[in-house]
């Protein structure tokens, strides 16, 4: 994607996205900083069921296909759009060493409270995903269970949804076995679920660090960096906060958003492909938070927050420095082509 055309002029509001907060780029520094080589890290695609576009095979070492749901009887799992998982799973024609796995859950996808409540729902839940992964040949299981304890998707939850989310993670890890894979996303708070208790089950945590701040705030929804104009809410401070749960570096996926957010005159959602200067905005780079967003060229109101190039390169730069396992994406199919081929060169090669 051209880089998006930038207006000559911007308010002094504006230009104060320079100015950094307390605990932004420095305070990173205090956790532990290992170059990672680029033949260990992975690059894991969300590729969802209600879209049309294939991926290529070559630009990613896992796919999560989202998703599947937990049936209202608490005990089983749905597959969205079964035939474009097969042809999905097909890819492996292309790369024999694409890991391809079931994401289940997603915003507002429910019945996870209830399925983990209970000890036999729990065992009739994991044979059922080890049943998929067998028909569908996949390679493991990932949770995105948005999230335990928390009823703000409008699903339901209990207080005891953080112990029971252990041990559907420990009833999983039994049931797919050592040679597969279990994973989860996780929100950038690092809030909800007990980390070290599950990470003797767990390949990998990818990490959704973006939607951190709700458009109608103000702010960039995913900033690697604190600064006046992003807040306190960043990448950064979603990697420290994993790692003070209790995930080691090595373990952690930083998620890479293929989308803005926005507010009037932009939607809500907006895909990479489709971003664009309206009229009576601007584009601008804040160099501290290493985040853009169109802001309104008269007031400076930021009106959309969302990834580009540039700020990706930087992304990309801090998952080697901090030495983590790699990077991942929601989603695919909402790129023109040009992020995933960046994602890919700088991990991957």
């Amino acid at each position: 994607m051209k880089r998006l055309q930038k207006a000559a002029l911007a308010t002094a509001a504006i230009m104060s996205a320079t100015a950094c907060l307390d605990g932004c780029r420095q305070a990173s520094s205090t956790a532990s900083e290992v170059a990672t080589d680029s033949a260990s890290q992975i690059v894991v695609a969300y590729v969802t069921g209600w879209s049309s576009c294939m991926p290529d095979p070559s630009q990613m070492t896992h796919i999560n296909y989202a998703f599947g749901k937990v049936t209202p009887s608490f005990d089983s799992v749905t597959v969205q759009n079964p035939a474009r998982l097969d042809s999905v799973v097909a890819l492996r024609q292309i790369n024999p060493d694409l890991k391809i796995m079931l994401s289940v859950g997603g915003w507002g996808a429910g019945n996870f409270s209830e399925m983990a409540a209970d000890s036999a729902l729990r065992a009739k839940f994991a044979e059922d995903c080890l049943a998929k992964v067998e028909r569908y040949g996949l390679d493991g299981i990932d949770i995105d269970w948005e999230y335990p304890t928390s009823s703000s998707s409008g699903i339901s939850s209990s207080p005891d949804d953080t112990e029971n989310f252990t041990l559907l993670m420990k009833q999983l890890r039994s049931t797919l076995g050592s040679e597969r894979l279990l994973t989860l996303a996780t929100i950038w708070s690092a809030k909800y679920i007990d980390f070290k208790a599950i990470m003797p089950y767990v390949d990998f945590v990818n990490i959704m660090s973006y939607d951190m701040s709700p458009a109608s705030s103000g702010r960039p929804h995913a900033p690697l960096y604190a600064s006046e104009a992003s807040g306190t809410h960043s990448a950064d401070s979603a990697y420290r906060a994993h790692l003070a749960a209790g995930v080691p570096a090595e373990k952690l996926v930083l998620g890479l958003p293929f989308y803005g957010r926005g507010v009037d005159p932009y939607p809500d959602y907006m895909d990479y492909k489709d971003l664009k200067v309206l009229p009576g905005t601007v584009e601008i780079y804040d160099s501290i938070a290493e985040t853009p967003y169109m802001a309104d060229s008269v007031s400076g109101r930021i009106l959309m927050g969302f990834e580009n190039q540039r700020s990706m390169a930087a992304k990309l730069h801090y998952i080697k420095e901090k030495g983590m396992l790699g990077a991942m994406y929601w989603e695919y199919c909402a790129d023109n082509g040009d992020l995933a081929q960046q994602v890919a060169d700088s991990i991957l090669h």
